[in-house]
């Protein structure tokens, strides 16, 4: 009777696993904001392990865009995924400052706030206890913590991170969830965890016309972790295509996966990568797909910085 009567701590998948993260960095870290050097525009859908109930679906947008007159640049995200009987949707405002390093490299200091709402159905779930009628519907979990109708907590969010861009190399590392609060749902807590990010990309002239960037990302909470190498190739900045390995050992070992894309105009790109699992989940999912739109408006917005002014005086 005294354990019933103690709140229960829930965890669940966080956060959301992107294979074409090199195409969409804004999205792990804050300090990328920016960084396409003009408004950008960012659409992601994702639906992993096809063919599994409850998988993870996933839907992701943003925007960003250099903010010169105040030397820094400004963001928007916001993001929804469901997981099984879990569903959360967040979004979040982000500022990055920046500021030159040697001749052509640029240093973005970034940060975001925002707020998450987690919920979760009762009606997806299925414990040992849970009573269900003749449909199969559940009747009753037979646990005070565990309803059958849809619950669901909110609260403030913070994400931080630092990125390098130069001519050829990128690196950054950010926090996500600092704050590490916890979200009330119903007789629930649901614990925001931190991740924290590193990237790694070194871009590769091979020809006039043909350039490789390999990468690395790697995530973890603390207790888990995970990376992702990949490589991607550009003909004449248009078309690509690339692949990616997820895992580093035994256990990590995920998926492999294969990415392709190209420009659809001079402002619009579009990106598609497939999954095929490698883990012991293969055998009863038919992979996972992930698309991406890309929107550049491909010129400054505003009249950049004002000029310094020179003052001449004159004999006359």
């Amino acid at each position: 009777m005294i354990f019933l009567g103690l709140t229960t701590i829930a965890v669940a998948q966080q956060p959301a696993q992107y294979s074409l993260y090199n195409l969409n960095k804004f999205a792990f870290n804050p300090a990328y904001a920016g960084l396409d050097n003009s408004l950008s525009l960012t659409g992601v859908y994702r639906s992993q392990w096809v063919g599994l109930e409850g998988n993870p679906v996933t839907q992701h947008l943003n925007a960003h865009m250099p903010l010169y007159i105040a030397g820094g640049a400004a963001g928007l995200a916001l993001e929804n995924e469901t997981l099984g009987s879990w569903k959360q949707t967040s979004f979040s405002a982000s500022y990055a400052y920046q500021m030159p390093v040697g001749k052509t490299g640029l240093l973005s200091l970034g940060g975001s706030a925002g707020w998450v709402q987690r919920q979760l159905n009762g009606s997806k779930v299925r414990t040992p206890g849970t009573e269900v009628d003749d449909l199969g519907n559940p009747i009753s979990h037979n646990d005070p913590s565990l309803s059958i109708n849809t619950e669901a907590g909110a609260g403030s969010t913070a994400h931080a991170g630092v990125f390098f861009q130069g001519e050829k190399l990128e690196a950054g590392v950010s926090a996500m969830n600092l704050l590490g609060n916890k979200l009330d749902i119903s007789s629930l807590k649901f614990q925001q965890e931190r991740t924290y990010f590193l990237y790694l990309g070194y871009k590769l002239d091979l020809s006039k016309s043909l350039t490789a960037t390999p990468s690395v990302l790697l995530k973890s909470d603390g207790y888990q972790t995970q990376i992702d190498f990949s490589v991607l190739a550009r003909y004449n900045e248009n078309i690509f295509v690339g692949a990616s390995f997820r895992g580093y050992h035994a256990n990590s070992i995920d998926a492999v996966a294969l990415m392709g894309g190209f420009k659809l105009s001079e402002k619009i790109s579009i990106g598609y990568a497939y999954d095929l699992g490698l883990s012991n989940l293969r055998s009863v999912n038919s992979g996972s797909h992930e698309v991406l739109l890309n929107y550049n408006l491909g010129k400054p917005i505003g009249k950049g910085r004002p000029p310094v002014i020179i003052y001449n005086p004159r004999s006359l």
